[in-house]
């Protein structure tokens, strides 16, 4: 069993709006992120907090996605991390940050096909997201502070890096301009 964790709990104070609400191709962010995760994961896990009733609405009709409130959002994207592993039940999961919409659906399936715990994409020697987990990083994660930093953790652990042909691991969506660049390369790209 595979679940997927989408952390999507942030204010979205650069992007001047809620990211998972804006509409990119005229789908809400979000149903991008459950779409091209969808075909790999058995269970989808959307962790909210800010404005969680409109991310509540966005995913109400989504199949095998559990929505999980981050009660303590605020204190950081870490206290998302842990409360999506709180409800994982999967072998593996993936972990991504909800404001990266254009991973290709191939990317994850080229992931599970590697070994290791931990897998990280690269494209063209920049690390990107998702990150793929074994199941036996729950316990120590979750024993790390709310306040902790992913990046730290993975700087102290044997990790697998997977060259992948997808620039969607190194986009996301932080500011306006960002958007419009996201927007540029899916027209580019769609067929």
């Amino acid at each position: 069993m595979i679940d997927g964790i989408i952390l999507a709990a942030g204010r979205s104070e650069r992007a001047k709006t809620f990211k998972p609400a804006m509409l990119l191709e005229g789908k809400p962010l979000i149903k991008h992120c459950i779409d091209s995760m969808r075909p790999v994961c058995d269970r989808i896990l959307v962790v909210g907090g800010y404005a969680f009733e409109t991310l509540r609405d966005l995913c109400i009709n989504e199949k095998n996605v559990l929505l999980v409130y981050n009660e303590h959002a605020d204190m950081g994207m870490f206290s998302s991390v842990k409360c999506g592993l709180q409800v994982v039940k999967g072998e593996h999961f993936f972990l991504i940050p909800g404001d990266q919409p254009v991973v290709k659906t191939e990317t994850y399936r080229y992931m599970l096909q590697s070994e290791g715990d931990i897998i990280i994409p690269q494209y063209q020697g920049k690390k990107g997201h998702p990150v793929l987990f074994s199941s036996v990083h729950i316990s120590r994660l979750l024993a790390l502070p709310d306040e902790a930093i992913l990046r730290d953790y993975l700087h102290h652990q044997p990790v697998t890096i997977l060259d992948v042909d997808d620039p969607g691991i190194v986009m996301d969506v932080d500011n306006p301009e960002d958007f419009e660049k996201m927007q540029a390369y899916i027209h580019k790209n769609s067929p």
